[in-house]
Order: C-alpha cells, then structure tokens, then sequence
C-alpha cells in the first residue's frame, strides 16, 4: 500500500464522515438477530437498553458515530430495544440500563458503563484496546516494561504510550495505530508515572501524553537496553503514522544528487531534511558526524549525506550544510561543528512549536469568559444568576441584632459570607435548605451576616475564612462548624447540637440504656456511636476537662458522663482503669475501653475525635479528612461497584488481619465504589487506571506519594498481604503510581473588592489615613454622630484574607 494511501486510510477511520453514504451503521436488533449474531462468531458491541433519558439520548449518539469508525475494524455496533425484546441476563428489571457489552460470538469480552464508554473516542479507544488485550500489552512498573523489552530484542521494535487519561483522544489513536501495525511492532499501553521516570521524563505530575519507539529489533544483548526515541508532537492518528514511517526510515540517507534534486521519505512525510556534505578526503569522518547528528534529531528531522565528489553536486564550496523546511526550498548554511548543526534545527523546532502554540492560544483569546468559567463553582453561580433567595428561613443579622440574637435564643446559626464570593453565593442554597428543614425546632434560629455589609460584626467574632458558620448558645463560647458544606452533614450537625454535652447519668440503668443507644433513640439515624466517660466521682480532677471537652464536641458525637462509684463495674475485665473511656459502636457490639488520660480539654478532643473512628472505615467524602489526621499510610481496599464473593472474601480476610494486631503501622479501609463512584476516580489517580477489583493499594501520602498495588493475579488472603506489606516496607516492590506532590491554590487570584471599590470612590486619597478606624463600634457611633454617609476603611495588604473592616451608613 503507498504511503498516501495510508495516510488517507488512517484519517478515514478517525474521521467519522468519511463515509460514502449517510446511512447509519448503527444496528437495532431483535431477539432473533441477536441469537444470530452470537452464533456467526464475529465481535460486536452491543447497548442493551429500556428506557431513555438525556444521558442516555447523548450516549445513543456517540453509539451511532462509533458504529462508522468501527466498522473499518470489522467491529458491528448495535442496539436492543429491552421493552420490546426481552433477552435473558441482558435486559433487566432496571429502568435505566448503563451497560454496554462486547462480545465475541456468544462469548462477552467485557462489559463497560456509559459513563466509561462516555463519547466516540472512548468507545473505539475501549473496545480496540480490549480486541487487541493480548497484543497491547499493559504496563506500569519499569520492571514490567524491561520484561517486553527483553523478550522483543532480535525481533521486532517496541512502541510505548503513556496514557494518562483513558478515553481520549490521544487513546484511541495510539489503539488505531496499533491495530494498523500490531503485526509488526510490539505496543506498550501504561498510565502510571513509574514508567514515565524510567524513560527519563522529570515532570512526574504532567498529565501529557506521550510516545516512544524503543529500537529492539537490531539488539542482541540482553543487558543491553533498547535505543529509546521520544515522538514530541501531539499524539494523534497522522502524527503515530508520520513518527512511525520516521523510525522505518534509514537512519542517514546517502546520496550522490544535489540537495535541490533529493527526493526522500521526508519531504512526503512533511519533516525538515538536513543535508551534510562529504568531502572524499575526510569520507569516514563525514559519516561518523552524519550518524551523530541524526541520533540527536531522529524524529524530527531527515538526515542526507551528499558525496560531493559526484559531478551531479553542484552546490558552492563555501558551504557545507544546507537544510529544507516542508513547503520551502533549500537553504544553504555554513556551520563548524555538530553541535552547532543540531542547536541550529533545534531553535528551528522550538519556533516553528512555538508559533503553533501561539495560533492554539489565540483561538483561545476569542472565546467569551461568559461561555467558559475555570472554575465550576463560579460558572454554576453565573448560570443561577437570575434565581432569587427565599431567604424567608433565614434570619438576616445586623450590628443592631446580631448580640440580642445570639444571646436570647437556646441555640442560633450563623453563617458569615460574602455577597460576591461564589463558594458562599453557591454554599446559601445548601443553607436555606436546611433553615427550611428546621424551621420548626423549637429554640433553635438559623441566621446569617453579609461580612460586606456589616464587617465591624465579622471583626468582633474573629471570621477569617468565608463561608463559614458558627454556632452561639447564651453564656458559653462560640463553636465553629468544621464540617462537610452540605445539607446532611449541616443538618445533622446541628441537630445533634441540641442534646446538651455531655449527657450526665446517675445509675447503671441509664448508662446501659445510654450504650445500647435507647436514650436518644430518634437520633439513632444521626449517629450510632455513644461515648461515656467513666469517673469514681464528680470530684475527680479530670471531669472538668472532660465536661469541656464534650461541650466542645457537640454536633460530631453523642457524650455522656457517669461519675458514680459504679463506675468501676463497667471497667471489669477490659484491662483499663478509671478513668476511662467507652465507645459503643451500637446494640450487640463489642464496646471498646480507653484509659483516659489527665489532659487539658483541647487535647481530650483530639483524644475523642482518634477514639470514636472506626478501626476499620468505609472511606467517604465526608469522613475522610478525619482519617487522614492520623498521618498513617492507607492499606485502601476497592470493592466493586456490585457486591460480589470476592468483595465479601477480601473485606473479610482483612478484618481478620486487623483483630490479629499485625496492621499497626497503617489505616486499613475501604471503598465501595457503588456508594462512592469518586474512589473509581481516586483508583485512577492513584495508579493511572483501573485494575481489576478487588483492588489493595497502599498510598503513603507522607513518604513521596508513593502508592503501591497488590499484585491483581494474585488471591486476597491474610497470609499473601502480610507478604506483600513486608515486601513493600523492605523497598522490594516497585511504586505503582505517584501522588504529584503540588499544592492546589485557588483557580484565579484574590482580588480585594473593598479596595478596587474604596479607590474608584471620589476623594479617596484624602480620605486615606494611618490611624483612621473603621468598621469599630467607635466608628460607627462617631458616623452617626456626624450624621455623614461617607465609607471609611482600613486596608491590609499584608494578609489579603484577613476581612477588611468596612461598612456603609
């Protein structure tokens, strides 16, 4: 096939319209035609389907598209309609169905979700990947890659892609390339960053794709490694074809024509040529350069060795260098060592890269930051613009109420915000959601200050982040709320806020009643953990701190305090003394015992908040940051999105290795995917992609980010863990991912809005001044005094968080 025939072929099966006919590929069957098809024995991806919603609809197109491109495959698309065709293990009870299947003959290679299979590119880059499963092979420790380097020298070269996201674009076209050339090169497919320090990339955190052909065929020695070359454009379907025809091509290519009369690979291949000339005294040096400089720009440029002892050379003798851009003629040059050559071509990349760039960025310029918001909250707050508050369940507070409201009321919210912040415009839908919720509560107001507005308030009560809510109960210290900005875990705060801390109980009775959860039943669904402090008397030294302690913790857990001389009857046979701590986990569950150290209240907290979490956790988005406080490497288990055997086995034989006390040195936890769907997105973080599940990994987030996988062939049972952890603590087992290690800042810088506003105002520089307060309750009384309606501020430039004392009267 020719080179031009080729490259049509190959942008054809990328281009969806490159078909001689609208008809759509896609195919409906039927009951019947599906058990055909099985039988026929070809590969088909089939979406089995009952109702449909806008998801779906869109995922209906893309399975239209995909149905074109993968026919050049000989890959049949189709859909079944499950309301008319029932087709056992396929069609289910399911409303809405998300899973789409590829088969071969009867037999089903593998099921994906949409939300996977998610466009056009996806559902060819899948299902390629899964047709050619035996031929790419998978990778992610260097390790793993030295295995097919070795066993592919003496036979054939290797090409590896580093895939950072699956999916893409960039995947599908590494999958077309090698489902064009897999019979005649070895494709490598990885995601994870190992790989990318092997092959000598220093910016581990960078999500580029990448490309490399390891020159192996002409190797012979095993402990030799194969010459690497690094394909540095974009990787996409007429790049592979082009880099790929590159590393076919000779190394230099030697001529006896004048440059203006060369014709190579190159020029049809659209790549610089460079053309060196050979004098007949110094031929052997010449080439020796010639090899030289094509090693340091192979991929990027041609190199052609011009004998200049044949008559057809008709170039000048005062040059000894000239080079062709694509598109352009000849130029001839004079240069005096290699190096120079190379640095030459290598500024010529640059520009030519960067005016490419440039062109990418302008075309960026011209769209409208209306119609692309970096940041999603902000978009979702310009989007919801034109939506009016109910703020009717919310108490609006001012300098005039703010201290009769906090004062008079059992117990009163207050959520301090910005008008202008989008994470706090975004944050007061959630807040007037729960104000409705608990409009009825007896005692208790939800209300809020604009620190715009009113910043003499947010001063006095120390806000320095926004949003942020406190709670305010009369003749205590206020309590910040250090949860989940969401409606459950703010309700839920809030109401077990309101059971006094901590509970006090005087018999034995009320504190079985209080473990087994049966005094505050209805708040069994808040929280099913009780945590009693247990003392010989209300006089003991340590009650006090414990009393403290517990009132800072209302709204996390339910506390209660027994300090009674049958006390020591609840210690018998836990191996503690009094004072001491008991943890129920609920009725029926073995209750944990701590002894309960002599501590100051704060630190009493620290000890509680350690104690009430679970040995064991199921990892959620709510719980995780107090896990994480532990500072202990995650020994993390994902269990499939359904329940399954294997899931119940792991889960089991980990519980088993934490009662044995051999899992000190880290958090065990897990993942349920189906609960949490973002651990799938974490798994992919964490590794690059998704193994098979059950998965194990250990991510220890303190020690370089590195993040280990138990092996996936290998059966989840205690014995082969604690193999494994060893292994891992011996430094014998390669990382299989990294965590980049970069701080997230915000998505755009703080801008000071007071100030702008304060500047753009009339008479601002005279207004300006040192010493003048702001915001004070002496200023605001002295404004009033003067009866003057002019803003008066004070600036620091020193902390831009910290809120500026303003106000308007």
């Amino acid at each position: 096939m020719c080179i031009i025939c080729l490259v049509a072929f190959l942008f054809c099966i990328t281009a969806v319209q490159c078909s001689s006919s609208n008809t759509s590929k896609l195919i409906e069957d039927s009951g019947q035609s599906f058990m055909e098809r099985m039988n026929m024995g070809k590969t088909s991806f089939i979406y089995f389907g009952n109702d449909v919603n806008p998801t779906i609809k869109q995922f209906l197109d893309q399975l239209e598209m995909s149905a074109d491109a993968l026919e050049d495959y000989g890959i049949s698309v189709a859909k079944v309609n499950c309301s008319k065709e029932a087709i056992a293990s396929y069609c289910t009870d399911e409303k809405l169905m998300t899973k789409a299947y590829l088969f071969r003959g009867s037999e089903v290679l593998r099921s994906f979700d949409i939300d996977t299979v998610f466009d056009v590119n996806a559902i060819v880059s899948h299902v390629l990947f899964t047709v050619l499963f035996n031929e790419v092979r998978y990778v992610h420790t260097p390790s793993e890659l030295l295995l097919v380097e070795n066993a592919a020298k003496q036979m054939r070269d290797v090409v590896v892609g580093h895939i950072p996201v699956l999916g893409l674009p960039e995947h599908r076209a590494l999958m077309e390339a090698a489902f064009v050339y897999g019979s005649k090169y070895q494709f490598v497919q990885t995601t994870g960053a190992p790989i990318l320090k092997h092959m000598g990339v220093d910016d581990l955190s960078s999500s580029q794709t990448r490309l490399w052909f390891m020159h192996c065929k002409d190797v012979s020695n095993q402990i030799d490694r194969c010459p690497c070359t690094p394909m540095r454009k974009p990787l996409d379907t007429i790049n592979i074809h082009t880099f790929l025809q590159l590393m076919e091509a000779p190394l230099v290519t030697e001529t006896t024509a004048d440059p203006s009369e060369v014709n190579v690979i190159h020029n049809h291949l659209s790549v610089p040529v460079l053309y060196l000339f050979s004098q007949p005294q110094t031929k052997h040096l010449d080439g020796v350069t010639a090899q030289t400089v094509a090693l340091q720009l192979r991929g990027e440029v041609g190199v052609v060795l011009v004998h200049r002892d044949s008559a057809n050379v008709k170039t000048p003798l005062q040059y000894n260098a000239a080079y062709q851009l694509p598109q352009e003629d000849v130029k001839y040059i004079t240069v005096n060592s290699a190096e120079e050559i190379v640095k030459h071509f290598k500024e010529e990349l640059i520009q030519e890269n960067k005016m490419i760039e440039d062109e990418e960025e302008n075309n960026e310029e011209h769209l409208s930051d209306l119609d692309i918001l970096d940041d999603e909250v902000s978009e979702s707050l310009y989007r919801d613009r034109d939506v009016m508050l109910d703020l009717e369940s919310v108490t609006e507070l001012t300098s005039d109420s703010f201290q009769s409201a906090v004062t008079q009321n059992k117990i009163t919210v207050v959520l301090f915000y910005y008008k202008w912040d989008a994470v706090c415009m975004a944050f007061m839908h959630t807040y007037i959601e729960v104000a409705d919720a608990l409009e009825d509560v007896n005692g208790l107001v939800l209300a809020a200050v604009d620190c715009g507005e009113w910043t003499d308030i947010c001063s006095d009560q120390n806000v320095t982040s926004f949003p942020i809510i406190m709670i305010y109960r009369p003749i205590e210290a206020s309590q910040v709320y250090r949860g989940m900005l969401g409606t459950n875990s703010l309700q839920k705060f809030i109401l077990l806020s309101l059971i006094s801390g901590p509970v006090s109980l005087s018999s034995s009775a009320e504190v079985l009643s209080f473990l087994e959860g049966d005094l505050y039943r209805k708040h069994a669904d808040l929280s099913s953990i009780r945590v009693l402090g247990l003392f010989t008397s209300v006089h003991d030294a340590g009650v006090t701190a414990f009393e403290e302690a517990a009132k800072l913790l209302r709204g996390e857990t339910i506390i209660g305090l027994f300090a009674h001389k049958e006390a020591e009857k609840w210690v018998e046979g836990l191996s503690v003394n009094l004072p001491a701590l008991l943890v129920s986990r609920g009725p029926q569950v073995s209750r944990e015992a701590y002894y309960l150290p002599s501590s100051s209240a704060e630190d009493l907290v620290s000890f509680i908040q350690r104690a009430v979490l679970d040995p064991f956790p199921e990892l959620t988005v709510e719980n995780l940051p107090w896990h994480l406080q532990l500072g202990k490497p995650l020994l993390l288990l994902f269990v499939g999105k359904y329940d399954s055997t294997e899931s119940t086995t792991s889960l089991a034989e980990m519980k088993h290795l934490l009662s044995s006390g051999q899992l000190h040195s880290f958090l065990p936890c897990w993942i349920h995917l189906g609960r949490t769907p973002i651990g799938r997105s974490v798994l992919e973080k964490f590794l690059g992609f998704v193994p098979p599940l059950p998965a194990l990994v250990i991510s220890q987030l303190s020690a370089g980010g590195e993040v280990f996988l138990f092996p996936p062939g290998r059966p989840l049972k205690a014995e082969n863990i604690l193999q494994w952890l060893r292994a891992v603590e011996k430094r014998d087992e390669y990382p299989a991912g990294v965590i980049p290690d970069k701080e997230w800042g915000p998505s755009v810088p703080f801008y000071d809005f007071l100030a702008i506003m304060d500047q753009e105002a009339p008479g601002y520089a005279s207004q300006r001044g040192p010493k003048m307060k702001t915001g004070s309750k002496e200023s605001h009384r002295e404004q009033k005094d003067k009866g003057s309606n002019q803003r008066q501020t004070t600036h620091s430039s020193s902390n831009p968080h910290k809120p500026h004392k303003h106000s308007e009267l």
